[in-house]
């Protein structure tokens, strides 16, 4: 099998890559049958010197791989007909802005894996940027809170080197006593809960943390049963949560109350309640001053979030009186983050950590004849038509 590790065509440019240099010696130390390429490239966050040093070949012409990995969108134009291609192509939730690529890899006959399907038999995905996203996240909501208040001033996390480098900037500034609200336990929460923790920020219970003041900065980390609740009043479990949110309002004004940084690491699911209103930031009693909208869902859960906002431009004003975009430095706006591409600015770390997870839950897939089902329940297409479990696309791809 031939593996070509493509370039990065998307602008703005992404220096991400699936596989750093030193994984690809690992991968072929495993699987020595492999044959790999590197496609050259300008803008990768490892020069295509370091690929070289290493007995990689680097080469403009990928024609001949079997198999090529990417992390963002290919375009439509640059894609070779017959190939199986691995990257995020957001396409599984019918975005209208990328149906033409998903149209195209039926026409061109290609087998596409998003990175995004690649789950166990549980349905929990196996791959991703998460943990960056969390990383980065909680680092620019604490910047953004530096900006608010006129407090200090750290430096854009792009143009540091790694977490550690976040982290060390991170503990220079005395924070006042603030409460920071974190949502979502899986990878991105707890990618946040990382940068809180390397900070020494003490976690609390959520009962003390709504009743009690503190002397030093807290945060409390929150599940979904912790803030919404059921229309009916009864106190089930999780899975009835995901199965039926319909059932559910959201039970999170009692932490706007209380808190000055919410960081949003959660979910987000088809039919679940919003979470946090315009009514609730424009309450007199809101003490919500900066959001740091990690999950950055638009027209989402999070009523500020209006827009994406960009790792050139990261931050913007929410007015909630009128529930509009204003100056950051407005007297009544609530600061926003709600950047989309979180890990692009830990480009080294972030594909570090994504190339270990390829390693170990998707490369044996290819060699083992995919006894897990890790690569038959991902294709999307395959032959020209949708797989079976893709089908629900149909009408999107159609144009309906």
């Amino acid at each position: 099998m031939k593996i070509g590790i493509i370039k990065e065509r998307k602008n703005p440019p992404d220096r991400r890559v699936v596989f750093s240099p030193t994984e690809l010696v690992t991968l072929k130390e495993h699987y020595p049958q492999t044959e790999i390429k590197v496609e050259a490239s300008d803008i990768r966050i490892f020069k295509d010197e370091e690929y070289k040093a290493l007995g990689f070949e680097v080469t403009e012409d990928m024609s001949d791989c079997d198999v090529l990995l990417g992390v963002k969108e290919v375009p439509v134009d640059a894609l070779i007909p017959d190939k199986k291609y691995f990257f995020f192509s957001h396409t599984i939730k019918k975005q209208p802005y990328n149906r033409k690529l998903l149209v195209a890899c039926l026409e061109k006959n290609i087998r596409l894996i998003d990175h995004e399907t690649i789950v166990n038999e549980t349905n929990h995905r196996l791959i991703g940027f998460g943990r960056y996203a969390g990383i980065v996240g909680a680092y620019n909501g604490f910047r953004a809170f530096g900006i608010k208040f006129d407090l200090f001033n750290l430096p854009k996390a792009e143009t540091l080197a790694d977490k550690a480098a976040l982290v060390e900037r991170l503990r220079r500034p005395l924070l006042p006593p603030i409460k920071i609200v974190l949502t979502g336990h899986g990878k991105v929460g707890m990618g946040a809960k990382e940068i809180l923790d390397a900070m020494k920020i003490k976690q609390v219970s959520i009962e003390d943390y709504l009743t009690k003041n503190f002397a030093t900065p807290v945060y409390t980390q929150i599940d979904v049963l912790d803030y919404n609740k059921r229309k009916d009043g009864q106190k089930l479990d999780n899975q009835d949560f995901y199965h039926n949110p319909q059932d559910y309002v959201s039970d999170f004004e009692r932490f706007t109350k209380v808190s000055d940084i919410f960081m949003a690491g959660h979910f987000y699911g088809n039919g679940a309640p919003v979470i946090l209103t315009r009514e609730m930031l424009n309450a007199p009693d809101n003490k919500i001053k900066v959001v740091a909208d990690i999950s950055c869902d638009v027209e989402g859960p999070i009523a500020c979030t209006l827009r994406a906002s960009t790792i050139a431009e990261p931050i913007y004003g929410y007015y909630p009186s009128e529930d509009k975009e204003v100056d950051v430095n407005h007297p009544g706006a609530i600061v926003v983050m709600a950047v989309d591409n979180l890990p692009c600015e830990l480009p080294k770390d972030a594909s570090e950590g994504f190339g270990e997870m390829f390693l170990q839950h998707v490369i044996p897939a290819f060699y083992n004849n995919d006894k897990d089902g890790i690569l038959q329940r991902a294709k999307i297409t395959e032959g020209g038509k949708l797989t079976e479990r893709f089908s629900y696309l149909q009408d999107y791809v159609d144009g309906k």
